[in-house]
């Protein structure tokens, strides 16, 4: 059973901003690119003039995180408003393992992909968006919900997907398939839609890199023509979920790639992974170094498309991704500098593994080259969103009154980003995540990590890369803090951590 816009009690209220002056939004988030991965954070090896000059028309922050250091439960605080340990969603259970398979050509695949879904009691931001008069758009990744679940994206406020429903399916670039919904194209639930030209050979090995079907750029020439169908009048939702630049390193061997391999003439190769479909890559600086830039350059021609159909001033686009970066595949952070000198990677709550660029344009709105310190996270973008489409006392509006708590752990940073007076501080932002046990809390410059129960405490303003661990000559804040997790996390069956 899905959720629809019209179960909540409250919900039929609209909001008192006419449609036709709500702004548009469209919401970019990337695939396990690191603090450091851009132009504009420091990064010396990769070309991303596109979002640098985003940055200079806009909002660069500084201390923004997300929501988890991995993918579904990152994407899971974003959508529904909540922090990770009120979340239903907290790591990347799985939903494919077990499960019968079935033939693509030659090649075996599951009969059903994705991760663990969303509660269907509790309002997402996309059915915000529709219930406010938004036509909604998603292209890339989902991961909020296995094929067939109460949670996929024709269920949960999207009018049009098309990309990957399960992360591990992402993997390849190359797919057996992609899922798709598309009411013009008569589809009344989730489907799936076979890559004809990719099939015929295999999922592993030299014969793989004869697949043409490229999924990166599928999605992104979806998403643009969904954009350009998009006119004054209507606002429009748009949510562009890249998979880009998340293992594995493989791409069209076009102008991008081979510019990286001469600028990395001297490079690595990696074996390969089979088991998580993890092709072998040769080149391997310059393949991740390319997915950087085709990223970018996805989100120059999505700016253009804007400023062509005259929508840009109407517009706020955000960029940003999903956690901190990784090691799969034969990526190597280091190299890169990927860290922005954070210390931690992906899957840790170290401030690498949760730390991300994020970057807000709106011309004449967001005021340009503008640097912040404000500490915010994912969880932070629902109450935001509704702040600027008009949505007063959202949590009033959209929580369920058949639950005991509905919780909505955002503060808006609207006044930040439109540079007036009033944003509120959160007194901590929080992260739990089961699969390395671990617990993140910052209050104010003091970060704590949790590791399988043991706290450790760090002074961010002195310590960023957080080395020195000084809980021993502060018991009394890691009492606090010890007392805020204690506060702040909810059970959940499906996924544990220890509480110190």
């Amino acid at each position: 059973m899905g959720l629809c816009v019209t179960t909540i009690p409250g919900w039929a209220q609209k909001s008192e901003t006419p449609t036709a002056t709500k702004p548009n939004i469209i919401y970019i988030m990337c695939d396990d690119m690191g603090y450091g991965d851009l132009g504009c954070y420091g990064q010396k090896y990769i070309s991303t003039p596109h979002i640098d000059n985003m940055a200079s028309e806009g909002m660069r922050f500084t201390q923004a995180y997300a929501g988890s250091p991995v993918s579904a439960p990152s994407r899971a605080s974003f959508m529904t408003g909540q922090h990770s340990g009120h979340c239903e969603v907290r790591g990347n259970k799985e939903y494919w393992r077990d499960v019968p398979m079935m033939k693509y050509g030659d090649n075996d695949e599951y009969t059903v992909v994705g991760q663990h879904p969303y509660d269907p009691g509790h309002i997402i931001l996309p059915e915000i968006m529709k219930d406010n008069g938004y036509t909604t758009g998603m292209f890339g990744k989902w991961a909020g919900g296995y094929e067939g679940s109460v949670s996929t994206p024709d269920k949960r406020g999207i009018d049009e997907f098309y990309g990957y429903i399960c992360q591990f399916q992402a993997h390849l670039y190359y797919p057996n398939f992609l899922n798709r919904y598309n009411p013009a194209k008569g589809d009344t639930t989730v489907v799936r839609v076979t890559m004809e030209d990719n099939i015929p050979y295999p999922m592993y090995g030299d014969d793989y890199f004869k697949r043409t079907q490229y999924s990166a750029d599928m999605i992104h020439q979806e998403a643009m023509d969904w954009l350009d169908r998009q006119e004054e009048g209507r606002p429009f939702f748009g949510i562009l979920t890249y998979t880009l630049p998340h293992a594995e390193l493989a791409q069209p061997r076009d102008s991008i790639l081979l510019d990286y391999h001469r600028r990395f003439f001297e490079d690595k190769t990696w074996g390969g992974q089979e088991g998580s479909r993890y092709n072998p890559s040769v080149h391997t600086h310059a393949q991740f170094a390319g997915m950087i830039t085709r990223l970018d350059h996805y989100v120059g021609e999505v700016l253009a498309k804007l400023k062509e159909k005259g929508l840009d001033d109407n517009t706020l686009v955000i960029f940003t991704s999903d956690n901190g970066p990784h090691e799969e595949g034969g990526a190597d952070p280091e190299f890169f500098g990927r860290d922005g000198q954070l210390r931690g990677l992906k899957r840790q709550c170290y401030e690498g593994g949760i730390r991300v660029p994020f970057i807000a344009r709106w011309p004449g709105k967001i005021q340009a080259g503008s640097v912040t310190d404000h500490q915010c996270a994912f969880y932070d973008i629902m109450p935001t969103f509704c702040d600027l489409i008009g949505v007063d006392n959202y949590v009033g509006k959209y929580a369920n009154k058949e639950k005991s708590t509905d919780y909505f752990d955002g503060i808006s940073f609207a006044p930040t980003l439109m540079g007036t007076e009033g944003q509120e501080a959160h007194e901590f932002l929080y992260w739990e995540f089961d699969e390395t046990d671990q617990i993140g809390l910052r209050m104010g410059d003091w970060k704590m990590v949790v590791k399988k129960g043991e706290p450790y405490l760090y002074d961010l303003a002195t310590d960023i890369h957080e080395d020195n661990d000084v809980a021993a000559q502060h018991p009394d804040i890691v009492a606090r803090m010890t007392d805020i997790i204690r506060a702040q996390h909810t059970p959940n069956p499906h996924f544990s951590v220890t509480i110190p």
